[in-house]
């Protein structure tokens, strides 16, 4: 079976502690969330243990296309290895920041790529998994410079560690390349979470194109054991729109 985390940032509205008990009380496996500099960490580690839940992802920051600030995203992504180590906390959202303007694009994947391999031996060392996360440009992130999973692919090669992996969304990936199936079939080993919401709208499944029953049998078929969130805007009830990923799952 498929592990269903929620978003509590998208798919609940409400005081931050009551989404993610909401989150645990609907039936997920775990929560995540976005940005852990602007939370109450103290808050969210006690609202995590009152409703028996895990913490499975936040995001880590920095901008890793500027070879002018690659110190700066190495040590914002150690920090935030840090305190996920410190909040139980398995994986870590890596985005890669813009194109950069005037900048050689080969110029800017490498930095990507040498800025994850300085950060991959400390998330070894304390066992978070760092997933890099591939955005549409054609609907959401204009500008952003890693859209597709190929490319996504090739740069977590490059690095070469366990510890850093692809985070494969469902939603992004289906506007940019399509070919979701045999793309997460073909890459497994190399994905380190999902995340999933319909298109277009990015709403809960059921509401768009794509065949989330056909999708979660492929993933549970290559053995994956991780996780897939939830990180769509439901239009109806959000505890109906988990209730029916976790019985897709």
């Amino acid at each position: 079976m498929v592990n269903v985390s929620v978003c509590v940032e998208m798919v609940y509205n409400g005081p931050f502690p009551d989404r993610i008990r909401w989150a645990a009380e609907v039936g997920a496996d775990a929560v995540e969330f976005w940005g852990w500099r602007e939370k109450d960490l103290d808050t969210v580690t006690t609202a995590v243990e009152d409703a028996d839940i895990s913490l499975v992802a936040c995001t880590a920051g920095g901008v890793l296309t500027d070879p002018a600030v690659a110190e700066d995203a190495i040590d914002t992504i150690k920090e935030s290895i840090t305190t996920a180590n410190r909040l139980g906390c398995s994986t870590l959202i890596v985005t890669t920041g813009p194109d950069q303007k005037g900048l050689d694009r080969d110029a800017q994947r490498q930095n990507i790529i040498n800025v994850l391999s300085e950060v991959g031996p400390t998330a070894e060392s304390v066992d978070v998994t760092l997933v890099v996360e591939p955005l549409n440009t054609a609907v959401d992130h204009s500008g952003y410079f890693l859209t597709t999973s190929h490319e996504g692919f090739e740069i977590i090669d490059a690095v070469g560690s366990p510890n850093v992996k692809l985070l494969y969304d469902l939603y992004h990936q289906q506007i940019s390349e399509g070919n979701i199936i045999a793309t997460l079939t073909n890459h497994i080993n190399s994905i380190g979470h999902f995340h999933l919401a319909d298109v277009p709208g990015r709403h809960q499944p059921g509401t768009g194109e794509l065949n989330f029953e056909n999708i979660f049998n492929a993933i549970d078929d290559t053995g994956y054991d991780g996780y897939v969130g939830c990180e769509f805007v439901p239009t109806g009830d959000p505890d109906q729109s988990v209730r029916d990923v976790i019985d897709l799952a």
